[in-house]
Parts: C-alpha cells; structure tokens; sequence
C-alpha cells in the first residue's frame, strides 16, 4: 500500500548556509527534466532517465521518501484484492514487478508466507460480479467467503507463477487451522496460504534507488530535499529552499509531477490547475506484544474486518505492525492516527486472535497517510483503482506529465512507463531498460545463510562477525562503505541499540541528512521499534552534529523539533525533553 503522510514541520531562517546540493542544482539552471516529488516513483524515474543520459534534477519539498513512501504497510505485493476490482493488468505487473524486486533488491525485500482465515464459505459469489460489473464498487461490500478466495488464489497463482518462483496457495480446513495457530479465533472455517513478499526498510531500499540514480547520472543527475516548487515563468519552475529561504529558477523542457496526493496543488503552485486527486487515508499501529508475534507464527495475517476493509497483522522486526483504514480524506490537511482508528485495530485483533489482549501501553509508534488515488465519486475506499496513469498539460508551453495513483510495488514498472513518456516528449527513444538491474546494496547480495556467514568473513577485516553481519543485513553488500567508516573496536549506542555513533555520522555526512528526524525515520529504525526516549534523541543528535555543522543551539532546536513530531505525527511519548548537554 501507497501512503502519504502530512508535511512535517522544520524551522529555518533567512541566514541558513546553502547547501552544496543546492548550489549545484542553482549553478546549472537547466535541465532536460525536472521531478517534482521525492517519494520512490519521483526517485525511480530520475534513476530511469539518468541511465538514458537526459540530464534531470529533483526537487521535494520534505526530506525523500518522507511523503507516500514512508507511510507503506512494508510489503510488496501483488495485491489480490485488486481482482474483484477487474484490474488483471494491475496485478499482473505488480506480480511480476514482486519477482523482480525479490532479486533485485533481496536485501530488503524477501518472501512472506501470508495467511487469510476464513470465517464463510459461499459469501461474496453474487455480490462481488455485480459490485464489479454494475455498480462499479459502490455500496457496501460483502464479506467474502472460501469459495471467492479461492477463485482469487487461482488467478493469482497463474500470476505468480510466470517468472517466478513462490509456491502455491494452500487451503486447509479448521482443524488443521487451530491446530497451526491455536490462538486464532475457533470459529473460522478455513484458513488460505499464499505468498507475497515483504519490505522491511522501504526507506533505506527508495534512497538506494536514488544513489544508483546519481551515480548513473554521471554528473548529469541532481536530487535535493527540503526545496519545494512555488511558481513558474517563461518556461521555468521557481524553486525555494526551504532552509535558506532563497528562491531561484530552473530551467527544464519537460517537468514531471510525482508529488503524489499533492499533484493537484503542485500543478495549482505552478499554474496548471488540476482536479486529478482523490486518496484515502490509511493508519497503522506498531505494537509490543509478544504474544501477539509468537501467534502470527511469523506469517502475515492478511484478512478482512466485518466492515469490508482489507486489514493485517504483520510481524516486523520483533514487533507488530497492525493496519490499515481506508477513509476518504483531504490531501491538503496533516492527517494522524485517531484514537477511533486505535479502537477499531483492537477490535480486528481481538476478532482474529480473542484470547490475547492488547492495550495501548504496548504501542511504541503510529504512522498515518493519504494514499494517492484518483478522483473518485461515490466509489467505496476500497474499491477505488491502485492503477495509475500520466497526464500531459502545459504550462506556458513547458510539458508538464502528471503521475496519477502508483503503489510501492509497481515503481520500477511506473518509472520505466513514466521516463518513456517524458523521453516521447524530448523526442528521444527508451534504450536501457531497468527490470532484473540490481538496485544498491542488493547487487552481490548473499542469498543463504551461508553465503552471508561467507561474506561477513570475507568482508570483516578486524570487525566483530556479529557486527559485519548486522551491518550487511542493515545496508546490503554497501555495508562495505559503513563498515570503512566504522572503528573496529566502535561501542554501539547506548539509548540507539545496534547503532553506532560513527555509523550515524557517516549517514548524516553522505545521505543527505538535514534535520535529527530524517535519522530518526528515514535513515535509521530508531523510532519504528521504540524504546525511545530524550537520552535516545540527545545521543543521535550529537552522533550527527558533527559532520552536519552544528553547534550546541543548533542540537537543542533539532532534539526539541524531533521531540514534537514524534509525539504529534507518531504518538511516541518522551519524559520532558531537557535539551541541556551532559
């Protein structure tokens, strides 16, 4: 699933040093193209042109992939639930782009065994053809029973078995159900087995995307954060630095929109007024609960609520992620994961697991966002398309492509469509295309536990093995780089377990890091598994402040601003924050 969360809040002022990204991109004033929008289909389309030698640059108005991106349920899937919509091209692209993802990027996407319990058997056979061919997904939906899952299996085995390699579904009956997973409710009927794929750093494998992207640019590709795009004349976008305050203009022949839920007010900031974007909202909750993740048996729980809505219990780096809502929303407004969206993710827990009991003490992090749906009418949340299209309008006689809708899975696919488009628009052919290309650190990746001992050994030159490994499992075969940077003796962080003080300064120094939460979120785990607390943030803070040119006031400001986000966009609560250094 595609999220997109609400604008995070930064302070800056008129004095803020320009940044060398900035500089450049100012320095070189014109471009073939330029992207509005760093979530990964922006990213994956410069890396897209940058391997066909048209010069682009990127600009967005947060940090990457703080946007969409970063609001996703952390899989990769082909999404089987699109059947009942009729969207077969949809699924099967985004089943193929499944199996390519699982080797080209095996460093953060890999197999998961995901189970559906089934509490019907024949409902949904009548309601889900005429809510398809009649009503178009309007009106309430049914629950579906044994016999339409296993119509969607079937077709979605036919998918997934073309270039790929996941087993086939399983349907097994009640008994062999509970005796699987005995904490499940005892009035299901059924349970079906199928597999997917999950994403378990979506933000880390998005800016691996983004540094192929530079380095096959050779020069010719540039990607700056926190600049947004406020107007446009004589065929030039006006851009802001969002730091400094400084405004300049860029040059292009083409600009692309992939600013997600907010491509209508890009185009509107720009002067292409567009009403091309509906989007739901979507929460999710990250729970401590061991008895939660002993009962999922590592699997995916994949099912829906009695409301009609697609929901899951996923087991994720030692913790529980639960979601999600589909909610009409404004993509103009901050959204946050309510109290009622809380209430009604117990609720399906207690409906799937009854006998263990969740509270709100176990919540260590929440995250909301509006997916980046087309305009709809009275077409039910769920049903409204996951497909996506581009749109060209002009502006001043600058082409202007707009990217509508998109999903996590599909961004290789999106991209290569979205470039191809823009490339007919420059008068130039698609040459290099990127499916089966090794994104980042998965080139080289080791695929079994040996290979990976093997490697660890191969690559530790002095470094603990356990650390080497951790190291690999957190970057991929880039590891090399961190691992370059890391003393060999170096102490892992106190309040940041795993973490190193020399680690986080070597990402702060080369990923573009401008604020405390970029680290927090986007860079790192720290926030997603909780535990956090004021020593954590300090710890961080000054892990970075070096290589980012802090000074003491400049820490204080980013620890109390990190503070307030995660307690507002994430309800991660601190003790009072004390900014005083030790």
């Amino acid at each position: 699933m595609y999220l997109t969360k609400g604008p995070e809040v930064t302070t800056s002022t008129p004095t803020t040093p320009v940044r060398q990204d900035v500089q450049t991109l100012r320095d070189r004033g014109e471009v073939d193209v330029l992207i509005i929008g760093g979530g990964i289909n922006g990213l994956a389309t410069l890396r897209d042109l940058a391997l066909q030698g048209v010069s682009v640059a990127l600009v967005e108005r947060g940090d990457f992939v703080s946007g969409a991106s970063s609001a996703s349920s952390h899989m990769v899937h082909g999404g089987i639930r699109y059947l009942e919509n009729g969207e077969f091209r949809l699924v099967k692209e985004a089943v193929t782009e499944r199996n390519d993802l699982l080797k080209t990027a095996p460093h953060y996407v890999r197999p998961l065994q995901t189970t559906i319990p089934v509490y019907k058997t024949f409902s949904g056979i009548i309601s889900a053809p005429f809510r398809l061919l009649i009503t178009h997904g309007r009106g309430k939906p049914n629950e579906r029973g044994a016999v339409l899952i296993k119509i969607g299996l079937v077709i979605y085995d036919t998918f997934s078995r073309s270039g790929g390699t996941v087993p086939r579904h399983k349907f097994v009956g009640r008994k062999k159900s509970l005796a699987e997973f005995p904490e499940m409710n005892p009035t299901l009927k059924y349970t079906a087995t199928y597999y997917d794929a999950s994403m378990h750093d979506p933000e880390r494998l998005a800016l691996d995307v983004l540094h192929d992207g530079i380095v096959a640019g050779e020069g010719r590709a540039t990607a700056v954060n926190y600049v947004s795009a406020v107007g446009s004349d004589n065929g030039a976008v006006r851009v802001r630095d969002e730091l400094s305050g400084e405004e300049f203009d860029v040059r292009a022949k083409v600009v692309v929109n992939a600013s997600g839920p907010w491509t209508d007010l890009t185009n509107g900031a720009i002067g292409t007024a567009s009403t091309y974007m509906g989007g739901t909202k979507g929460s999710h909750v990250v729970l401590e609960n061991e008895e939660l993740l002993a009962a999922t048996k590592g699997r995916e729980i994949f099912f829906e609520h009695s409301d009609g809505r697609i929901v899951l219990i996923y087991p994720l780096k030692g913790r529980v992620l639960v979601g999600t809502t589909d909610i009409d929303a404004d993509p103009a407004k901050p959204v946050v994961t309510t109290d009622a969206e809380i209430d009604y993710f117990f609720d399906l827990i207690g409906h799937v697991f009854p006998k263990i009991e969740v509270n709100r003490s176990q919540i260590v992090y929440t995250f909301s966002g509006i997916r980046p749906l087309p305009r709809h009418d009275d077409t039910a949340p769920g049903f409204v398309s996951r497909d996506y299209r581009i749109v060209q309008d002009s502006q001043g006689g600058l082409p202007v492509l707009s990217l509508v809708g998109g999903k996590w899975t599909t961004f290789r696919a999106l991209a290569e469509h979205l470039s191809t488009k823009t490339l007919e628009v420059l008068g130039r052919s698609h040459r290099i295309g990127t499916a089966g290309l090794p994104i980042g650190g998965g080139a080289g990746f080791p695929r079994s536990v040996s290979a990976r001992k093997r490697w660890a050994q191969s690559h530790a030159a002095g470094h603990p093995l356990e650390v080497v490994e951790r190291m690999l499992s957190r970057y991929g075969t880039r590891a090399t780089e961190v691992l370059a940077a890391l003393p060999v003796d170096a102490t892992p962080l106190e309040n940041a377990p795993g973490y190193f003080r020399e680690e986080l300064a070597y990402v702060a120094a080369n990923e573009q890091v401008v604020h405390l939460i970029d680290v927090l979120l986007r860079r790192t785990d720290i926030a997603f598994v909780g535990g956090m607390t004021a020593r954590t943030l300090r710890e961080v803070a000054d892990a970075i402040a070096a290589p980012l040119g802090w000074d003491a006031d400049r820490t204080d400001e980013e620890i109390a601003a990190a503070a307030d986000i995660l307690r507002t966009a994430h309800r991660v609560e601190f003790e009072e924050v004390d900014t005083a250094r030790a």
